[in-house]
């Protein structure tokens, strides 16, 4: 595999986006055998850098009859296509310059005439295979004369990428199938030049969900995007592999990068449109969030609380082409943040989302969670009054809740208590207890959820994490306050 910066288009090419793509490329988990961080037998892999190769060949094609000087301007061009566009026909070039005598042509130049220099497409169809569409075959009557070489000297993407495939040895050229119709102009190269032609394989174009071609409007679509809204690697991989291909036998879906190389083939991969869905791409990340290292999933998740302003993280920071985020947390608040990550991340789709979802830690607010909606049916209940009234009573009254040491064992204990005193049970006693708690009367269990929040509430955090204990309280006062 080789990696090359096409860089010919100068205004629309920087420094900062070759470090992007290739920071982008290696969070992916992807590497290449040549490139520009690497060098190579065939350096070097800027086009930029390669300048003087390509008007070489170029002068070499002219010089061979294969090419020639196009001395019409830009305004000349225009109206030509917008006669063809007016007749209904394909706005190709009129090929006028072909005839000039060579020797002609040559004499104009060096006067100082300005000039392009143009492929002569030759007289017959252009044939090609392509891996994932077949024989494909192009009339020679629909393909226009390309510029290779701008009356600037600079080359162009059809062009420069023909003479890199051949000098650097390329035996196959994998691309969207929008290049489709670049390709029967590059075949014509090729075989001006005298080079094998590559295999190639154009593969089908990303839509969104209302079938149209994938853009920002339909939500992240770079590499960037979906790595800081915390979608894993490995997910967006093995998710992009499934689009418009199909394992043997077509019902597996869940593929690690190696099982990906063992698997994949060409061959199965299908012309039709592949559709881009979300919600398939977040299943996915949701799996490998549980299957993730705790170690890798503890500083993602410190990495997303301490934007959110749960935690402080001193000297973090997230380089592009790396997974994780380096952080530096002390030894306690980083055993309490593995547990809080462990319990809470496989319930999100993407890890920007644990923040909200910590909230139930972070953020306990009492007056909400009696004015929610949500909660206003088991509020309402029969027996929630005593059941909250027992419960409070015994945890404000317990020494080691309000020493912020509530064991999950001892809690249940009490519980069992309220169960026995006020003939509640199921829901009608876990949901007011929940709400108590937590804000809601869904969440993760309690029995985790406890020892976090009075180990929680011993640490230095930016956010003070409410003990059960401090959380009763609070709550009572509301609701005598009501």
């Amino acid at each position: 595999m080789v990696l090359r910066i096409e860089d010919t288009d100068v205004e629309r090419s920087e420094a900062r986006f070759e470090d992007q793509l290739i920071a982008d490329l290696k969070w992916l988990g992807l590497d290449w055998d040549e490139g520009p961080d690497l060098g190579g037998p065939y350096a070097p892999y800027r086009q930029s850098e390669r300048l003087d190769s390509y008007r070489e060949h170029a002068e070499r094609l002219v010089d061979q009859g294969k090419a020639y000087l196009c001395f019409c301007s830009e305004e000349d061009l225009q109206k030509e296509r917008e006669r063809a566009q007016a007749e209904h026909r394909q706005p190709i070039y009129s090929g006028q310059c072909r005839a000039i005598d060579p020797a002609e042509a040559g004499q104009r130049r060096t006067s100082g005439e300005s000039c392009a220099i143009r492929l002569r497409i030759p007289e017959h169809a252009i044939r090609f295979h392509d891996i994932v569409h077949g024989a494909v075959e192009f009339s020679n009557e629909v393909v226009s004369d390309p510029i290779i070489l701008r009356s600037n000297g600079m080359p162009v993407y059809n062009y420069v990428v023909v003479i890199d495939d051949g000098l650097m040895k390329i035996t196959h050229v994998i691309r969207g199938d929008d290049h489709l119709s670049n390709t029967p102009k590059q075949v014509a190269l090729y075989e001006a030049l005298g080079w094998p032609v590559p295999e190639f394989a154009h593969l089908s174009t990303i839509l969104g969900t209302d079938r149209e071609r994938l853009s920002k409007r339909h939500g992240a679509t770079s590499i960037a995007n979906f790595r800081d809204t915390g979608v894993l690697p490995e997910a967006l991989v093995n998710y992009l592999a499934l689009l418009g291909w199909a394992p043997t036998g077509g019902t597996r879906e869940l593929f690690s990068p190696e099982q990906l190389k063992k698997e994949f083939t060409l061959e199965r991969v299908t012309p039709s449109a592949a559709v881009f869905d979300m919600e398939k791409l977040y299943w996915l990340n949701r799996h490998y969030i549980k299957s993730w290292a705790v170690g890798n999933l503890t500083a993602l998740g410190a990495w997303f609380l301490s934007q959110a302003g749960c935690i402080e993280l001193k000297d973090a920071k997230w380089l592009s082409a790396e997974s994780i985020p380096i952080i530096r947390l002390d030894d306690g608040i980083q055993v309490w943040l593995a547990k809080v990550t462990e319990l809470l991340a496989p319930s999100v789709d993407r890890l920007d989302q644990l923040p909200e979802r910590a909230s139930l830690i972070f953020n306990y607010d009492p007056i909400a969670a009696s004015a929610a909606p949500d909660n206003a049916e088991v509020l309402a209940w029969p027996n929630t009054d005593a059941v909250l009234a027992r419960f409070t009573v015994k945890i404000l009254e317990d020494e080691s809740a309000m020493a912020a040491q509530l064991a999950s064992e001892h809690f249940k204990q009490i519980v069992n208590e309220v169960k026995a005193e006020t003939g509640a049970k199921g829901k009608e006693l876990f949901h007011p207890i929940r709400i108590v708690i937590t804000g809601s009367h869904s969440g993760p269990e309690l029995d985790k959820l406890i020892p976090l929040l009075e180990e929680g509430s011993r640490l230095k955090l930016p956010k003070h994490v409410l003990s059960v204990h401090e959380r009763v309280e609070e709550f009572a006062k509301v609701r005598a306050h009501k």
